[in-house]
Order: C-alpha cells, then sequence, then structure tokens
C-alpha cells in the first residue's frame, strides 16, 4: 500500500509549497523509493487551460494532453518522471463530476451536499494514485492557503484520510513563513502559530512544520515554534531563501526532512540517497566558464511564471554548456523597424517565444527579420515558429500580406492557418491540440543533428499549423520542414540551412526539459550562442581571434 504526504500552506501564498514537494520527493526518490506528486487547486476552473498567463503563469501540458498548473513542471523537472491528468485536480473538475454523476441518478435521489459527496470525491482522487500500485508515496500539495474559503473542503478531505488511515501511513506537512522584522531586527514566530492554529482548528495537525525564512532559525525559536505548534523540535525545519531552487533538496537534506518522514511513514530498510548527478548538476550551475545573453521576446514578459518552463530549460541548457544564461526579457508590442537593432544587437541568442491573439506579434515578426538578416541564433517556440514562417513569406517570397488566420481571418496568404479538426470547434477549453505526438525528422538536417535521432515525441498546444499548401513555395525559397507528423503531414520544424542556427518548432520542447535530461534544441541553442558570442568577441578584440585560429 501507497503512503501519503499532504502539503500545505499557511500566512501567505507563492512561499514555494511545490518546491518543498518536488525536494522532498526528489530525496525520498534519491533513497530508491518510488515517488509521485499531485496538485490539488482550489480555483472553480475545470483546468488552467482557459486561464490569461497574467492570472496563473504557464499552463503545463503532460504527454497524456492534460492542461494543468505550472507546478507539475517543477514536479517533473526534480523527479524526470511524467505527470499525468490523474497529477492535477481543480475544484472545478470535483464539482463537474459530482453534478454529472447527480444529473445521472446515481445518488439515488439523495441530497447532494460537500459532505460527504465533493470530499468523497477528493479523496478519491487523492488516492487514485496510489491503487494503481506503481508508487510507494504519494506526495499531494494542496493549493492556496489555509483559512481560504475556496480551501476548506480539500483540508476537510485530509482530515478524514488522517482519521481512516493507519497512521504511519499518511503525515501533514505545513509549509509556513517566519518573517524578519528588520526595525527591530527580530524573526517573529507569530504568524506561523496563528497558520497552524487555524489549520488545527479544521481538524488536521501538521506532523512536520517548514519555515521559510531569510534569517537562520536558531535552535531556541525553533523550540519555541516546536511547543507554541505541538511537534517535535526536530520537525521544524528551516527553509532559507536559495540561490536556486535546484538547491533546496540538499538544503532539505541537512535539515533531515527525509529522515524526519522515514521515521513517522515508518518506511525501515531505505539507502543511503544517490545525489552525484544533481550535485554535479549544481557545480556546473554555480561554477559557470562562460557566458551569454539570450533575448526571450514575449509578451507575457511582466509576470516571469508565464515563460516558467523556458526559463528552467535554460538553467538546465545552460548547466549542460558550463555556462551562464542571462535572459533579458524583451516586450514584443515595443519592438518595432526604428529600433530593433538597438534593442537587439547586444543579444548573443533570440528566443520568440509561444502565445495566443494578435497582440505583440508584429514585434516578434520584426526580431525574426533581425536574427535571419544578422544571423543572430534564432529559436521559435509555437506562435513563434509560426511568426518566423509569417516573416519569411513576408521578407523572403514577397507576401507583404503572409499572415495567420487567428490574427487575419481574410489574409490572401494564410500561411498559418486552423488545424481541420479545429475549425468546428466552439468550446475553449480542452479542445486544442494536446500532448505528446510523434514527429519524423529528416536526415541531414539541424534538427536531426540536434536529436541525433529521425523519430521523436514532444508535447503540443496550438490550434492553428503551418498550412501545406505553401510548403513547395517554401521549400524553393530555402526554408526547410525538416520534421513532419508522420500521421498528418503537419510541419512540426522548419529551418534555415543557411543560417548558422535557425530553428522553429510547433510543439513545445520546454516541457520535457529536466535536470537529468536538458532538452536537446535548447542545448543546442546555447551552444550556438557561445560561438555566435566568441566570434563577435574575436572581431572587437584581434588577440583573441589570433588565439582562436
Amino acid at each position: 500500500m501507497a503512503k501519503y504526504i499532504f502539503v500545505t500552506g499557511g500566512v501567505t501564498s507563492s512561499l514555494g509549497k511545490g518546491i518543498i514537494a518536488a525536494s522532498l520527493a526528489k530525496l525520498l526518490q534519491a533513497r530508491g523509493l518510488k515517488v509521485t506528486i499531485q496538485k490539488f487547486d482550489p480555483y472553480i476552473n475545470v483546468d488552467p487551460g482557459t486561464l490569461n498567463p497574467y492570472e496563473h503563469g504557464e499552463c503545463f501540458v503532460t504527454d497524456d494532453g492534460a492542461e494543468t498548473d505550472l507546478d507539475l513542471g517543477h514536479y517533473e523537472r526534480f523527479l524526470n518522471t511524467p505527470t499525468s491528468q490523474a497529477s492535477n485536480v481543480t475544484t472545478g473538475r470535483i464539482y463537474q463530476t459530482v453534478i454529472n454523476k447527480e444529473r445521472e441518478g446515481a445518488y439515488l435521489g439523495k441530497t447532494v451536499q460537500v459532505i460527504p459527496h465533493i470530499t468523497d470525491e477528493i479523496k478519491r482522487r487523492m488516492l487514485l494514485l496510489g491503487k494503481s500500485g506503481k508508487f510507494d508515496i504519494i506526495i499531494t500539495e494542496l493549493g492556496g492557503t489555509v483559512g481560504d474559503i475556496e480551501s476548506l473542503p480539500f483540508v476537510e478531505a485530509v482530515r478524514q484520510l488522517q482519521w481512516e488511515m493507519p497512521e504511519e501511513d499518511c503525515m501533514v506537512v505545513h509549509l509556513t513563513l517566519i518573517p524578519y522584522l528588520s526595525a527591530a531586527k527580530e524573526l517573529k514566530t507569530k504568524p506561523t502559530q496563528h497558520s497552524v492554529r487555524l489549520l488545527s482548528q479544521e481538524g488536521v495537525h501538521p506532523d512536520v512544520i517548514v519555515c521559510r525564512t531569510e534569517q537562520p532559525l536558531n535552535s531556541d525559536l525553533k523550540k519555541k515554534i516546536a511547543l507554541f505548534c505541538n511537534v517535535k523540535p526536530d520537525a521544524v525545519i528551516e527553509a532559507m531563501d536559495a540561490s536556486s531552487i535546484y538547491e533546496v533538496p540538499l538544503l532539505m537534506l541537512q535539515e533531515g526532512l527525509d529522515i524526519i518522514v522515514l521515521k513517522k511513514l515508518q518506511i525501515n530498510g531505505y539507502a543511503a540517497p544517490e545525489l552525484t548527478k544533481w550535485k554535479a548538476f549544481l557545480d556546473k550551475l554555480k561554477y559557470p566558464k562562460t557566458k551569454v545573453t539570450i533575448g526571450l521576446i514575449g509578451k507575457y514578459i511582466e509576470l516571469q511564471d508565464a515563460y516558467k518552463s523556458i526559463l528552467e530549460s535554460f538553467v538546465h541548457a545552460g548547466a549542460m554548456n558550463e555556462c551562464k544564461v542571462k535572459v533579458i526579457d524583451v516586450h514584443s508590442e515595443t519592438i518595432t523597424e526604428d529600433n530593433v537593432a538597438e534593442k537587439l544587437s547586444k543579444l548573443d541568442g533570440l528566443l520568440v517565444a509561444p502565445g495566443f491573439g494578435n497582440r505583440g506579434v508584429e514585434g516578434k515578426i520584426t526580431a525574426v527579420k533581425y536574427a535571419r538578416e544578422n544571423n543572430l541564433p534564432f529559436f521559435g517556440i509555437c506562435l513563434g515558429m509560426q511568426m518566423a514562417v509569417i516573416e519569411y513569406g513576408r521578407n523572403v517570397l514577397g507576401w507583404a500580406d503572409a499572415n495567420s488566420t487567428e490574427m487575419v481571418k481574410d489574409t490572401a496568404h494564410p500561411v498559418i492557418d486552423l488545424m481541420d479538426e479545429q475549425k468546428d470547434i466552439t468550446a475553449k477549453g480542452g479542445t486544442m491540440r494536446l500532448g505528446a505526438y510523434p514527429c519524423t525528422i529528416k536526415e541531414g538536417t539541424l534538427a536531426h543533428t540536434i536529436y541525433g535521432t529521425t523519430e521523436i515525441s514532444e508535447r503540443h498546444r496550438h490550434r492553428w499549423e503551418f498550412n501545406n499548401k505553401y510548403i513547395t513555395d517554401f521549400e524553393k525559397a530555402g526554408m526547410v520542414p525538416s520534421g513532419k507528423n508522420p500521421a498528418s503531414g503537419l510541419v512540426e520544424i522548419v529551418e534555415l540551412p543557411k543560417h548558422p542556427f535557425f530553428i522553429g518548432v510547433q510543439y513545445h520542447p520546454e516541457l520535457k526539459s529536466t535536470v537529468e535530461n536538458p532538452q536537446p534544441i535548447f542545448v543546442h541553442f546555447v551552444k550556438a550562442a557561445k560561438a555566435f558570442a566568441e566570434k563577435r568577441d574575436a572581431v572587437k578584440n584581434p588577440l583573441l581571434q589570433s588565439e582562436m585560429i
């Protein structure tokens, strides 16, 4: 039987429950246990797929096509194992299931209530992964903050599971904040006390308290927290701010979080944690030998979480290249023909990010043109790939009105068009082309060099595609469709062989990058940016040029 760990949060949101859950999972996995993580979100949306990135950050997509919370990206990046449809559940999905069952008569005419019907469905979902027999431990992160009205059914479900399960099969880890008042030069424990008290009033008592803090917690402070929150002193864990999220597992290892959990769950005979690869990655991350500057051209740059997986992919690829990747955000709405050189001339590489809608697309097209004409390493993802196709159609093939029907429905040259299976769809939620699809890569291309194989699988999230009516025109003009879906013929990858590094992909490669397996396009893109920077520096400095020769 699987054992269950529930991670709750108090005082404020954005404390890092997902990182703590992923770090604990990593430590338990490193000891030889089979671990997975799931996220329960209290909002009423069925999934994050229809949420604006400004509202919720990026929408993370799994292999089986689930549109999920971005924390699932952290889970995969830490554990190097895929999540699934069962790994993210919202209040909306819970109520949708219960209401559908009520309409079908499944409750035999009984009055449907939050308790037991909603909480029973929550519990069923919480236990679902554990019943598969694939895992020793299921870690469940509860979104939101203890005390939120919308979180109450989830907390109640945890209370019931604590009551129903043997004591050694279920535990609660509560993440809270110990604020530092600079005026008083003092750490304050009262918010944590109130948070734990609020949780206890709902019938759930934490077994471990993890304290986010900017300053170290001394033993007296830990004893005080333990006394007033009714836990043992060794169950009060210090979670200091770290320079990288990937340091957190080692910080938790130092604090003994995994040992406390193993003792509570009565798991014996566990091995010492095997973290050799993780430590090697951190060593490369902390001590890079070179540096590159990459421009991220997007329209949601005000919120870093909107491009979370892209940013983390650069961390992984940078470490692989022993290179510090500095990402410069450039809002696509601010780019014009007049200022593009000023904004992009100091970059070593250019990534045009995914997105939806007309806002900012002309700036993206202008940025692509600059990269193409100046041999600047270029990487386009989803909409970024589509912008590269439109730019090439306009400025190389000479079709000034080349566009996507997403932007201009009646354009004379719809080089990007709505997918056939999308044309009759009116509902927005969960109806895009979602999840992993195969792609066949043409030998001898840049894509083939990058992947080292002709058959790959990558995750998708889109409605529009390269219009194959124009494929011959683009091929004659020098743009190569180097990757296609073997069943539909959908163009997955385009590239320019005469350019040092120019590639656009319809899928989202950033969704599969992990610490142990950095995404290969990102790795080669950073490598190309390094070569571009070295060549430019050599031109500026003749001594460097002679050394390169």
